[in-house]
């Protein structure tokens, strides 16, 4: 069963520039609202988006604190991809309709947690 989803993001400067930004998403009537934990094996993991009268419009990968595992987004296993922050959040957003799914290639064994939205 879907769910109402909405992203919401603020960022703060200070310093230099002294700026206050708040971003925020088209709402999501069709959203998963599913929250999973993936172990993820040396090498290409294929994650797989919800289904089931879903329509995810993005995923939030957070990996464990203090991650030291290598994480790369790729569209496919054999794409060079987008290194991720080891510990930081990363948000995707995807174009309607969304891709079945992505993969993520990890250095080494490591436990990520993605919100679907």
């Amino acid at each position: 069963m879907a769910t109402t989803s909405q992203r919401t993001g603020a960022i703060t400067f200070s310093g230099d520039v002294n700026a206050q930004i708040s971003l925020a998403t088209v709402t999501n009537p069709l959203a998963p609202g599913d929250i999973d934990l993936f172990a993820l094996s040396t090498g290409a993991n294929t994650m797989t988006l919800p289904t089931g009268g879903s329509t995810p419009t993005g995923a939030i990968i957070i990996p464990p604190p203090g991650n030291t595992v290598a994480l790369t987004l790729k569209g496919v296993g054999g794409d060079t991809g987008i290194a991720l922050s080891k510990v930081d959040p990363a948000i995707i957003t995807f174009d309607n309709p969304p891709p079945v799914s992505f993969v993520i290639n990890a250095a080494n064994v490591v436990n990520l947690r993605v919100i679907w939205t």
